[in-house]
């Protein structure tokens, strides 16, 4: 039975980087919809907003008074869900193993993406996010060398449907102490799989999909933007870098340049997707900062967005997907037809 034959009914499909199936249920997408409507986007925010605790020179929430920045800003989050003074403890009550609790140190960060109020990483040129490109290589090496760090979660929440407290183009980054849930099940899985094919997880994944050539979005000379095979959020991608790497330590050059434009494209496709700013989970994938080699790990990304059938018709995961298993709608290969339509030139541009 080929890809197609299988679409028209519900089937499951594997996730080899969680280890996990995934529920496919392509006949749903014809069900009337009555359920939360979300709010329409609001109007164009302006360059600068005075009100803003991210916009050069003003003051955040911590009272602490912004640098009159010109590019990319960093700072340590005035509230911080990681610290580095935390001492060391550990807990198990009633010594079975069932209440566990340890101490976890670590930092976090915000990096604000530019000056510019009004822009996101779609509205940015591509030597604007190289910018930001370099930031998190740097941080990533600097926080990653520090003895009690094991990993360093970078990643941005953009639209407030997603949570983002502030509109400002910004993102984060966590610095732990150990390696957290997602990070660790995708360290596991890659470490099995080169144990036993003595290859990379990621990297025959990427030249399954490439010869397929049916679920890439789009790429360049040193990245590929896809939806993957198992894709959960209903225009997920899935951000893979061509040469095997483990983290953002050679993509130098024309690599970080390639890095900036691929992030342009993919998000500026998302816009164009409903015309609007849309709203999406992103992160990257790096190995952890354990000290090993970790060869079998392979540098990526992965967007997840919650946008459904329009700019006001969300995703919500509920029900059968937080008690049984996560479950779609519309089929990956439905996905990335939308996705390849939509035009890299910004809607807003071409007004």
């Amino acid at each position: 039975m080929n890809i197609e034959k299988l679409n028209a009914m519900p089937h499951r499909r594997w996730n080899p980087l969680t280890r996990e199936w995934v529920l496919v249920s392509p006949q749903r997408t014809e069900r009337p919809w009555q359920g939360q409507v979300e709010k329409a986007a609001a109007s164009a925010a302006p360059p600068y907003d005075p009100g803003c605790y991210l916009c050069p020179g003003n003051q955040r929430a911590g009272g602490v008074r912004n640098p009159d920045y010109s590019s990319t800003f960093i700072f340590t989050n005035d509230f911080a869900a990681l610290r580095q003074d935390v001492p060391p403890a550990k807990l198990d009550e009633g010594n079975r193993g069932l209440l566990l609790s340890e101490s976890e140190a670590g930092t976090c960060k915000v990096v604000c993406f530019s000056p510019r109020h009004d822009l996101t990483l779609s509205r940015m040129s591509v030597p604007e996010i190289e910018a930001v490109v370099g930031v998190w290589t740097q941080q990533h090496a600097e926080l990653g060398a520090l003895p009690d760090i094991n990993y360093v979660q970078i990643f941005e929440n953009r639209g407030e449907i997603m949570g983002c407290s502030n509109p400002h183009p910004h993102g984060q980054i966590w610095a732990n102490q150990t390696v957290p849930n997602e990070p660790r099940k995708e360290q596991e899985s890659q470490q099995v799989y080169f144990s036993k094919h003595g290859s990379c997880l990621i990297c025959d994944y990427l030249e399954v999909e490439r010869k397929a050539a049916s679920r890439v979005v789009c790429e360049n000379e040193h990245f590929a933007a896809l939806v993957p095979f198992w894709a959960v959020w209903p225009f997920e991608i899935l951000l893979i870098s061509k040469k095997h790497a483990r983290d953002f330590a050679p993509f130098n050059g024309t690599a970080r340049t390639a890095l900036a434009d691929i992030l342009k494209r993919t998000t500026t496709r998302y816009d164009n997707l409903f015309e609007v700013s849309f709203p999406y989970s992103m992160g990257f994938h790096p190995a952890p900062t354990d000290g090993d080699q970790h060869p079998e790990w392979h540098f990526h990304a992965h967007f997840y967005p919650p946008l459904l059938r329009s700019a006001t018709v969300r995703k919500f995961m509920v029900g059968y997907e937080m008690l049984a298993a996560p479950q779609r709608d519309i089929t990956p290969e439905l996905a990335v037809s939308r996705l390849r339509e939509a035009s890299e030139v910004h809607y807003a541009d071409r007004k």
